[in-house]
């Protein structure tokens, strides 16, 4: 009896560290290497942020430590500071899978444009995405000194001088302003990232997270 009890232990024992062992094997995921199949993953990744189905890759202990050593990641992200529209949340992506750059506003300085260039040409990341946020907090600010006069304090200003082409360009249009001058915001600084040729190796695009839904669409 007391040698079955002792087999029992040592397979239970076993079967306990069997998951442990599996996961310490797993590496990371196979990554996009092409600008294509990396705007693929991650629209299939927000499709599943989106309906509640997140996966949560690529965060295992095992990987932490692969990482450490050196790093791959597919996309670069220039997005908002925004709380609610954290890039590896809203694509379902995880340590090592994006380079993420966040100003409010998504607006460029020196800073963000020679960390765009550090993906693009020291990692070899092949895509750029630039994701614009409805109910931007940078965009409410812009409209409501334009429309009050008001001064704005301190660094803030940088943020409306950026915002403001575009809220001037949308004026007129029927609708949301504050969407307008967010949308066309946004493509402007996908334009400029293109436009410039310290990035012509990498695939540029603009996108929009809605932050009801929960939905990332591409901006035309």
């Amino acid at each position: 009896m007391a040698s079955n009890r002792r087999a029992f232990l040592t397979a239970t024992a076993v079967g306990a560290l069997a998951p442990t062992t599996a996961t310490a094997a797993v590496g990371p995921r196979p990554r996009p290497t092409t600008a294509p199949a990396a705007l693929a993953e991650l629209l299939d990744g927000n499709r599943r942020y989106a309906c509640g189905h997140s996966r949560h890759p690529d965060e295992s202990r095992p990987l932490r430590h692969q990482l450490a050593t050196a790093q791959h990641p597919f996309a670069v992200i220039v997005g908002c500071i925004d709380s609610r529209v954290p890039p590896e949340l809203v694509f379902d992506q995880g340590l090592g899978d994006l380079l993420c750059i966040r100003t409010a506003g998504e607006v460029l300085d020196e800073a963000v444009l020679a960390s765009i260039q550090y993906g693009v040409e020291e990692l070899r990341i092949p895509l750029v995405l630039v994701l614009g946020h409805e109910r931007c907090g940078a965009v409410a600010a812009t409209l409501d000194h334009l429309e009050t006069g008001a001064p704005v304090p301190g660094h803030l200003a940088l943020l409306v001088d950026e915002i403001t082409p575009a809220a001037r360009r949308t004026r007129a249009l029927p609708g949301d302003w504050a969407e307008h001058t967010m949308t066309s915001h946004t493509a402007w600084v996908r334009d400029a990232i293109r436009a410039d040729p310290a990035f012509t190796s990498a695939h540029v695009v603009a996108a929009r997270f809605d932050l009801d839904t929960g939905a990332v669409s591409l901006l035309p």
